[in-house]
């Protein structure tokens, strides 16, 4: 099953080799056809794609095969950028029709997902910012955004889920939103091998909307185990420097730690809800956020507080200095942004 963590993959370039072990004469076949360049190789063969389109196609073909092929044949997937790190081999059956994680796999290489945005509030609850989620399209197939990202990483296909969900998120930005307001988006460091290059492409879409690197803020997702500081510090430094904006989710819970969020200097520290829900009732929970507001501020970062639906929580956030806030109470994730808060506005 696609869903066994044997098999977790290294994120794939715009261009590459697939090996694929043992080559039968029915694959060769199929290869052949399919109009790649395929060469052979002493375990089986190697087929080399030229971008997303390419890759895309040769994963439906060994899915097309029949159940009894899928289960003798391996593959893994060589990043074009680092040849030197690929995948482990994982069997062709798990990419199958009747695996659990069909839909899944279908949304991801179909592209049937879209970016909706949720507004961030500054202290006067005036709308600052939107963070933009991913979301299923427009009469598509429902799915958890978390169980989408975990079949693409056992599938390969997290770069380009990462990539196609970021261009999703600037392109509704460019449609929605003035110059001036803040956009944060969420980016996976895993997907990112070479900072430069994924800045070049970035850059490529801003470019073609006229858009402002400095009204960028992408932020490190809460699912992402920090182990690399150095890389992750490597594409911090890549985008500060043309401008966008970085942003460490969730600290306070999981993996986004203090130690990490002081080596690491964000512009915009986001507290994770779990210290948000009833802070203003919970001494424990004060203490945290207020280490983390102080520690943050030393550094010259802003502070978020995610997950906020009672103006008690709100109430309690801007008492101790945290100066911007989301949550329900402000707004739902949606298609096009708010006229303004949700809530009754309040005066600073």
């Amino acid at each position: 099953m696609l869903c066994d963590n044997r098999s977790t993959f290294e994120p794939f370039e715009d261009q590459g080799i697939v090996q694929i072990r043992p080559a039968y004469a029915e694959l060769l076949h199929l290869l052949d056809g399919w109009g790649g360049t395929v060469r052979n190789t002493r375990e089986g063969c190697a087929v080399s794609y030229q971008g997303r389109d390419e890759l895309v196609s040769l994963i439906r073909l060994l899915r097309g095969l029949p159940n009894g092929s899928r289960e003798e044949i391996s593959f893994r997937i060589m990043d074009g950028a680092t040849p030197q790190q690929h995948h482990p081999w994982t069997m062709a059956e798990q990419l199958g029709p009747e695996n659990d994680q069909c839909d899944m796999l279908n949304i991801i290489l179909d592209q049937q997902f879209t970016s909706h945005m949720q507004p961030i509030v500054d202290r006067c609850e005036q709308i600052v910012a939107y963070e933009f989620l991913l979301r299923p399209a427009k009469n598509g197939r429902p799915f958890p955004p978390q169980k989408l990202f975990d079949t693409a990483r056992r599938a390969g296909l997290h770069y380009f889920l990462d990539r196609e969900a970021r261009n999703a998120a600037i392109e509704a930005s460019a449609k929605w939103l003035p110059s001036g307001v803040k956009r944060f988006i969420n980016f996976l460091p895993s997907s990112i091998s070479d900072p430069k290059k994924s800045l070049v492409q970035t850059f490529r879409v801003l470019e073609s909307h006229h858009l402002d690197p400095c009204d960028f803020v992408f932020e490190v997702v809460e699912t992402e185990r920090i182990d690399d500081i150095q890389h992750l510090q490597a594409i911090f430094d890549t985008y500060r420097k043309h401008g966008i904006s970085l942003a460490m989710d969730d600290v306070g819970a999981g993996y986004s730690t203090l130690e990490q969020m002081v080596l690491l200097k964000p512009d915009y520290v986001k507290i994770d809800r779990s210290l948000i829900d009833h802070c203003e009732q919970n001494s424990v929970k004060q203490q945290q956020l207020q280490m983390i507001t102080r520690t943050a501020h030393e550094f010259g970062a802003k502070v978020l507080a995610e997950g906020i639906e009672r103006r008690e929580e709100f109430q309690y956030c801007r008492q101790i200095g945290i100066e911007l806030a989301q949550g329900y109470l402000f707004g739902k994730p949606a298609e096009r942004p708010l006229k303004g808060p949700q809530s009754q506005l309040m005066l600073c």
